[in-house]
């Protein structure tokens, strides 16, 4: 029998030793082949069931290319095998189910959906974990699970009552890397400092000044046409602006939460700004320069 396991791996491995220890079994008594220790040589006596019964196998396929006859062998064999293939193809997931069966573990993405995550997981672990501490740690580690998961871990060692945003801080001792769309939302705000704030970051965190500049050049663009939009249809969601700009969902969400703020004479003055910029970094101007003026100047 193939239990398989794809999706996210860190949330497919953890689902895979709850799945062994469901079956009685300690996931680190099980022999388990992985890497450039998994050949078919390696694999077919660790298939063979013995005395006691039939053997129990843990397989990590990922990152694995010549898996056709090791799954050819699997498939038939005597034995219960725990499959971990994080990228498994739909051909696969056809034997897991033939064979088992196959769980896909998919991982939140969004920043709402990695905080919702957050939530759930603290609550099942009886961790009181306050909805801004939540979001603290989806901005700081984004879809990293496993680095959040142990970050609970820690808080469920030393805090006594809810956790808040604070704490997070405190203990994570991480600044949420910079945000180009929060950049922009602060400095149409009037929020300069929070907007410079944000740039730091970026810089800080390894982004290029010009990669910068043309995420600005090209978020900006998306706000320009949303506050047309807007001006068409005033109620337009997310949805219905993604089809007309012919983006996903989050980046026109984003994109309308600035808009909403904005005016075509603003938005013609913003352009200039960015436009300017833009000319001045590519001149010779010193790129952060360049940035922090055209940060100062969209949040006057």
């Amino acid at each position: 029998m193939i239990l398989a396991f794809s999706g996210n791996r860190f949330l497919a491995e953890e689902a895979l030793r709850d799945e062994v220890r469901a079956r009685g079994l300690n996931p680190r008594d099980l022999p388990q082949l992985g890497g450039d220790d998994l050949t078919l040589e390696a694999l077919l006596p660790l298939l063979q069931g013995s005395l006691f019964g039939p053997s129990n196998v843990i397989v990590d396929l990922e990152g694995h290319k010549g898996a056709k006859e090791l799954l050819a062998a699997m498939e038939g064999a005597d034995a219960t095998l725990f499959v971990l293939d994080p990228a498994a193809t739909a051909a696969r997931i056809k034997i897991y189910e033939k064979a088992g069966q196959h769980r896909a573990l998919p991982a939140p993405s969004k920043p709402g959906e990695v905080a919702g995550w957050v939530a759930t997981r603290a609550k099942s672990r009886k961790l009181q974990l306050d909805r801004d501490a939540a979001l603290r740690l989806a901005e700081i580690f984004g879809g990293d699970l496993a680095s959040i998961a142990a970050e609970l871990l820690k808080f469920e060692l030393i805090a006594e009552g809810r956790v808040d945003a604070a704490m997070v801080d405190r203990v994570v001792n991480l600044r949420p890397p910079g945000d180009s769309f929060a950049l922009l939302g602060a400095a149409t705000a009037g929020r300069a400092q929070e907007a410079a704030q944000q740039l730091e970051r970026l810089i800080e965190g390894g982004e290029d000044p010009f990669k910068l500049m043309g995420a600005v050049v090209w978020q900006y663009s998306l706000v320009a046409r949303c506050v047309a939009l807007r001006q068409e249809n005033p109620g337009v969601n997310e949805h219905a602006a993604a089809q007309r700009l012919g983006v996903k969902p989050y980046p026109a969400k984003k994109a309308l939460e600035v808009a909403r703020r904005l005016n075509e004479d603003r938005i013609r003055v913003h352009l200039v700004r960015i436009l300017e910029a833009d000319r001045a970094m590519k001149s010779g101007t010193p790129p952060r320069s360049a940035l922090e003026r055209l940060v100062l100047q969209l949040s006057l």
